[in-house]
């Protein structure tokens, strides 16, 4: 049983939208597909894998570091101590052979694009969906039948007035979707306001719509935006300012006293753990977005969630950011509270299954083995010319 290629392609995700931070017209990814010598069903086992939106594709780390590095490892070091399957710890220690701790910077995603594909690879050998395998090996066989989900939109985009602005928002809720959420910080606090107000006209209430600033604001803007937002009882307030900024984290915490939500950009968990320890989060209020395909992979992944363990917060105030089909096997079958979605940008990585419909805000999983790339028309042909 070995690894006999892995392939690896950039491709772009470019749109005319943007957040409050930056546009998406030359955003690209990256796409993996490591191919295996085991044949399943008649047909051998290749296992797919792509990083999240808002993170350039790591080609060159990839091409010069990680691929040659686990291309040259011993078969014998990459399997479990059965040697029936792939380890995906043991491979993770292998593409961190010869790296310095900290300074994570583009390196964690680049594991995370490969982690991706390991863990697809290995379940798929299993003849499994990869949220019974984390079930039965992290939960006691227990996984969650439908995960909550909300639609991630509200873009800024060049002639985007308020109707259509509502035209999308409403389009997501016949979807099926009962929580949205829209970007703020990339216009003045009153056209952000009137942009907020008129979402919230199609909304049974305010917790049916959290807002996103893409760590836009100083503390002295947060603050402001804090006081304005408080009376709209949002679902959170996300990512206020800097990722890194834990002060001004824990200084916002202390002055607005709705959900706040952030995460996404912390890429290890020695910086999550940062930010439990000194960004004044709140276990029993706020939300934690951590991404595995952006934070070296459900390996590192499974590290973050015994920290937060360790400080008393549940997976269930973990939802993670990027709306792909990993984080929601992760979300299933770990017991987290749910999972972004992407119902109308970032295609073809975004979104789920073709076949798992919306229902109240929750969506079910396919029965198909691997992460269920196989299962979403679109990705799976763009992922299949990499190898079949």
């Amino acid at each position: 049983m070995k690894i006999v290629d892995i392939i690896e392609k950039t491709v772009p995700i470019s749109s005319s939208i943007r957040n409050a931070y930056i546009d998406f017209s030359k955003m690209t990814a990256a796409a993996v597909a490591i191919v295996t010598d085991v044949v399943k069903d008649g047909r051998r086992v290749v296992g797919y894998g792509f990083n999240s939106n808002g993170r350039y594709a790591p080609s060159g780390l990839l091409r010069d570091r990680f691929i040659p590095r686990l291309l040259a490892a011993d078969s014998a070091d990459i399997l479990n101590a059965a040697g029936d399957n792939f380890d995906p710890f043991r491979i993770w220690d292998i593409l961190m052979t010869g790296e310095k701790p900290g300074g994570h910077g583009e390196r964690s995603v680049a594991v995370g694009v490969l982690d991706m594909a390991v863990w697809d690879v290995v379940a798929k050998i299993e003849g499994k969906p990869l949220y019974r395998l984390l079930a039965e090996a992290y939960r006691n066989g227990e996984w969650d039948e439908r995960v909550f989900v909300y639609a991630a939109g509200g873009y800024y985009q060049p002639d985007k007035d308020l109707t259509a602005l509502q035209d999308e928002m409403k389009g997501y809720l016949d979807l099926g979707y009962s929580v949205v959420k829209m970007k703020i910080g990339g216009a003045v606090l009153a056209e952000d306001l009137r942009r907020i107000e008129a979402v919230l006209k199609l909304l049974p209430d305010g917790q049916s719509l959290a807002v996103d600033a893409n760590g836009r604001f100083d503390l002295e803007t947060a603050i402001e935006y804090a006081k304005a937002l408080l009376p709209y009882h949002l679902f959170w307030y996300e990512e206020a300012g800097d990722p890194l900024d834990y002060a001004l984290q824990a200084e916002l915490g202390r002055r607005y006293a709705g959900p706040m939500a952030t995460g996404e950009n912390l890429f290890s968990m020695q910086d999550a753990r940062n930010l439990i320890r000194y960004g004044g989060m709140n276990p029993e209020r706020d939300y934690l977005q951590f991404d595995c395909a952006l934070s070296y992979g459900l390996v590192e992944y499974m590290r973050t969630l015994d920290m937060l363990k360790e400080h008393g917060w549940s997976p269930r105030r973990c939802i993670p950011h990027g709306g792909h089909q990993m984080s929601l096997n992760i979300a299933s079958g770990l017991g987290l509270g749910g999972n972004e979605s992407y119902p109308g940008v970032f295609q073809p990585f975004g979104g789920f299954a073709d076949d798992c419909e919306v229902v109240d805000g929750y969506v079910s999983l396919p029965d198909t083995p691997g992460v269920g790339f196989e299962a979403k028309a679109n990705l799976i042909e763009l992922l299949r010319e990499l190898a079949v």
